[in-house]
């Protein structure tokens, strides 16, 4: 059995003093998938000392940053998606940190590919939606590749997009706002339906409502359950079928949060 969590952490230093190395050492996962580290490399890899780390810091200080961190060895690393996209043009410093793949090699010998992602959260009407959907493009290019891989492949991440009605309490209220928009969710429908990746979180949760991975620090959206989900675990059709439990890790009250995120937590019989 492997277990492996996903978790936006909010900033990797402050996760830390609010108890997220209390939450490892109780969790014991295998593979940790983390979003916005905040820290660059050296901070990153002193927080998980013991660990095999790979982290892609972003070029914007303060922002972004994403990291794989394996009990089990790493072996090919390949960072951000500058070779996708049109033109094959590079990176610009506001999709860095937001990317990261490695293949964790197995006792077996077998190799699983993670990713850990952060895709932009956006505000609708403005250039940074258009920067959103240009680098949804970069990422359907590369899970249409992972897709049809023959061994088993894992995209884990803050995807920043509630997929469906059940997904975020107040959908009424946003159907305008970046995180909801139809354009958004359509990327969801065709990783889903077209490429045949299984959102694990909703095979796993039920119908839902919920359960939800992000609520707001501000007000009582987190004691009240009003949230969204927008954090995944999507499994390719080799991987899918292994996935035996999948939980939210869901803090008892507010103030035991070591993140505005909750960690999705599965384990895979490999």
């Amino acid at each position: 059995m492997l277990t492996v969590a996903t978790a936006n952490v909010n900033g990797i230093r402050a996760a830390f003093r609010r108890g997220m190395e209390a939450w490892i050492a109780a969790r014991t996962p295998d593979v940790l998938l983390l979003q916005e580290c905040r820290a660059p490399d050296d901070l990153v890899r002193e927080h998980l000392d013991g660990w095999h780390v790979v982290h892609q810091a972003c070029e914007l200080k303060g922002r972004a940053g994403v990291a794989i961190a394996s009990r089990l060895p790493l072996r090919a690393v390949r960072v951000g998606l500058g070779g996708y996209g049109p033109a094959d043009v590079p990176e610009p410093p506001g999709d860095t940190g937001r990317w990261i793949e490695a293949d964790v090699e197995l006792p077996d010998g077998d190799l699983l590919t993670v990713v850990s992602t952060y895709i932009h959260s956006g505000t609708a009407g403005t250039p940074s939606m258009d920067a959103k959907y240009a680098y949804l493009d970069k990422v359907t290019a590369r899970m249409t590749e992972l897709a049809a891989a023959e061994h088993p492949a894992l995209v884990a991440g803050d995807v920043n997009i509630a997929h469906r009605t059940v997904d975020i309490a107040n959908w009424k209220g946003n159907l305008k706002n970046a995180g909801f928009l139809p354009e958004e969710r359509a990327y969801v429908d065709r990783w889903l339906d077209e490429l045949a990746w299984t959102d694990l979180g909703r095979a796993h949760g039920g119908e839902g409502p919920g359960p939800y991975t992000w609520w707001s620090w501000r007000g009582q959206s987190y004691t009240n359950d009003r949230g969204w989900r927008i954090d995944y675990q999507l499994a390719n059709p080799v991987l899918a079928p292994r996935a035996v439990k999948v939980e939210v890790d869901r803090a008892p009250t507010y103030e035991a949060r070591w993140s505005d995120h909750a960690p999705v937590v599965a384990t895979y019989d490999l």
